[in-house]
């Protein structure tokens, strides 16, 4: 059981890794079509490397259930703490380490940023693998955990079309604020693939 478990974790890690990746660039390879950035980064902002995460976790918690609902406790509680412990790591570890980075060498690095998306996504993996592990919790009522997934998937579906002006959200490439939020209005300056 704990073995399986685990595995199923390690799995998410990397899966969430591989598509969160492929979220990242997809919406420009779609020459920037508007109904993918429900699931796709459309600017670089903190929020939209959120949502690169989001989808792919929601996904393969829904999936991973058929396989382990028969050994897991708590499972859904667990997954959705593992929804919200994932983007609470990297947020953290992203501006912590550029509270450092910034003041001594004037910019991010790659790496790091890179870490951080480690960083949130084994917090995400050790917190629902810790809850799946524990006796049943009768103490957190059913429709508050609905609640918390309507929630999450309300913010990461609606937040990119109607962003707030506050930081999460601002668009911010090379490790400046460009005072951009959501769909922008040019990419030309920021394609990673030039077109022929």
């Amino acid at each position: 059981m704990k073995k399986r478990l685990i595995i199923w974790e390690v799995g998410s890690f990397f899966w969430v890794i591989l598509a969160g990746s492929a979220l990242h660039f997809s919406f420009e390879l779609s020459e920037f079509w508007t109904p993918l950035a429900l699931f796709s980064a459309v600017n670089e902002s903190t929020w939209e490397h959120l949502k690169m995460y989001f989808w792919p976790g929601l996904i393969y918690a829904l999936i991973q259930y058929t396989y382990t609902r028969d050994i897991a406790n708590n499972y859904w509680l667990a997954k959705l703490i593992s929804l919200i412990a994932t983007p609470l790591g990297i947020i953290i570890s992203f501006y912590g380490y550029l509270s450092i980075a910034l003041p001594v060498y004037g910019t991010g690095f790659f790496v790091m940023d890179l870490m951080t998306m480690v960083v949130g996504l084994s917090c995400g993996s050790f917190c629902a693998y810790k809850l799946m592990m524990k006796p049943s919790i009768h103490s957190v009522p059913k429709n508050y955990v609905l609640s918390g997934y309507l929630i999450l998937t309300s913010m990461f579906s609606i937040l990119t079309y109607f962003p707030p002006k506050l930081f999460l959200f601002e668009n911010y490439f090379g490790y400046e604020y460009k005072g951009e939020y959501g769909i922008l209005n040019n990419y030309e300056p920021y394609r990673v693939f030039r077109k022929n």
